[in-house]
């Protein structure tokens, strides 16, 4: 609230103003996830066939679970409780907050806005990893026609749906100031690094795709960062 000539003003703080960006950037970010998975699944099923190959370890099966909800846990959290606080975040949530320390308010308000802008170009190219891996796309497993998506991102790095992830959970750390979405990222990232191989495995493993994988992995050595990962 704020108070103009002794009258109380309606108009929104500051912080009420970054938290609804905060809060209508990660629902959008959301909307478009399960969006795209929404459109893509029948369209792959249709073309590429049902998933018919599956991890058949136990961590392979829980696998997917575990990094997707530690990715949706602390958003969906932030985009429940906050707007039901009048945008500003309960004092249980403001005990998580990023430190103050280092930054001055503007500072901090200007990196959650571009957190919240770099999300909206992140979209952009999460579309763009979708197209390439078209009917390809799954869970964890391989389709009855299975085939290895090379082109787009794939031309880059072997999992840029990963990577696209990973960056997103850094930037719901910056977008909701929160220690919690970078706990989750961490998890996600551990979970990535199981994930991976179980499912390159099961490529490998296919006789129809292995020999073009296992040049694939030859001239696109990164699964997810360039020279590092």
């Amino acid at each position: 609230m704020h108070y103009i000539a002794g009258l109380t003003s309606a108009l929104p703080s500051t912080t009420q103003t970054i938290e609804g960006i905060a809060v209508f950037t990660t629902l959008r970010y959301f909307q478009f996830i399960m969006s795209r998975m929404r459109t893509t699944a029948p369209v792959a099923e249709a073309e590429a066939g049902s998933i018919r190959t599956t991890p058949s370890s136990f961590i392979g099966k829980i696998i997917s679970p575990i990094h997707g909800l530690s990715i949706f846990i602390p958003s969906v959290t932030y985009i429940l409780c906050v707007p039901f606080n009048r945008f500003v975040q309960p004092a249980w949530m403001q005990r998580m907050s990023l430190p103050n320390t280092y930054f001055k308010h503007e500072s901090q308000v200007g990196l959650r806005v571009a957190a919240c802008a770099a999300t909206f170009l992140l979209i952009r190219f999460s579309g763009r990893i979708f197209t390439h891996l078209g009917n390809q796309w799954h869970a964890i497993g391989r389709r009855e026609k299975s085939r290895v998506v090379q082109t787009g991102p794939y031309a880059v790095v072997r999992h840029p749906i990963y990577r696209s992830v990973l960056i997103q959970g850094l930037l719901f750390t910056l977008m909701s100031w929160s220690y919690a979405p970078l706990v989750g990222l961490g998890i996600t990232a551990g979970a990535f690094a199981i994930k991976m191989p179980i499912e390159e495995d099961l490529i490998i493993q296919d006789p129809a795709t292995a020999a073009e994988y296992r040049a694939y992995m030859q001239r696109v050595p990164a699964r997810v960062i360039p020279f590092l990962w």
